[in-house]
């Protein structure tokens, strides 16, 4: 799936969901998709914009699978498929937006 497809699907997700209140960067291979939460609806784009609460290294194959509800988010954390750097708390408030 291409980046701008998965891009799409993100905000999709979050405008049905609540603010997250914080900025989370996902380094998906050689692309980067940040998440600023801070405002509601978030801003989802391409472009790095800086410093993250939270950063999350997830395949392009693997973030697919998380939006659609194909691959649970603990198990793939606890496999590999998906680093987390900074806060854990964020991370699976996130995560928990994509499984509803």
């Amino acid at each position: 799936m291409e980046t701008e497809a998965l891009i799409e699907e993100m905000r999709r997700r979050a405008g049905q969901n609540v603010k997250l209140g914080y900025k989370v960067k996902f380094l998906v291979e050689d692309d980067i998709i940040f998440w600023d939460g801070t405002e509601h609806p978030p801003t989802i784009g391409s472009e790095d914009l800086g410093d993250a609460n939270t950063t999350i290294r997830i395949s392009p194959e693997n973030l697919q699978k998380l939006l659609h509800g194909q691959l649970d988010p603990t198990l793939a954390y606890m496999t590999g498929k998906l680093k987390v750097e900074g806060s854990m708390g964020v991370a699976l408030k996130l995560t928990s937006m994509f499984g509803d």
